[in-house]
């Protein structure tokens, strides 16, 4: 794992460490020093941590006008024992809320698995957005099926052809538009 980097092609658009709404602003990061960890598997030291010793993530492009925000994930999500949705929505997801944010596109090839609890802060961070939405791209099936089993599907969009979203090679507006795209024609 320690070899699986944030995607690094859109760096000379956005870098949350030099973006002042950030909750990573002005972050460093060691490009030798591997100390973060999920389980027992060292990972690479450009993933930021927020809190969840699991789940980790990079923010790899937000356009304020836009009001979006597209972020990797690495690990696993666990809302049983680390609620970690809890602990992102107040660290994360919050203060972007507060600077304009609406639109969140979460990219889920690095995810390995998800353990729901119930969906209270899902149903939160839904009601939250006035005229917006939160995607899951490219999320493993049996992670989707978990989303499922537990009912949190309805304030998510997934599945589909947002499965199938060959996001490394688009630049981040042209995901952003992709994504849009999808889930204008599912709510039509």
């Amino acid at each position: 794992m320690h070899d699986i980097e944030p995607h690094y092609h859109w760096l000379h658009l956005y870098t949350s460490e030099e973006d002042e709404y950030s909750p990573f602003f002005e972050q460093e990061h060691s490009e030798f020093e591997f100390s973060q960890t999920v389980y027992n598997y060292l990972i690479h030291p450009q993933w930021d941590s927020f809190g969840s010793p699991t789940l980790y993530l990079k923010i790899l492009f937000v356009d304020y006008e836009a009001e979006s925000a597209i972020i990797e994930l690495i690990g696993e999500w666990n809302d049983v024992i680390q609620n970690d949705v809890m602990v992102l929505k107040r660290s994360i997801i919050e203060p972007m809320i507060d600077k304009g944010i609406q639109k969140f596109v979460f990219l889920g090839d690095n995810l390995l698995n998800f353990h729901a609890a119930e969906d209270a802060y899902y149903e939160e961070w839904y009601n939250e957005l006035e005229e917006g939405w939160i995607a899951f791209v490219n999320f493993r099936p049996h992670v989707l099926e978990e989303i499922k089993t537990y009912k949190i599907d309805y304030f998510l969009n997934f599945g589909g052809e947002l499965d199938a979203v060959y996001w490394r090679k688009l630049s981040p507006q042209q995901l952003l538009d992709k994504v849009g795209q999808i889930i204008e024609r599912r709510l039509s």
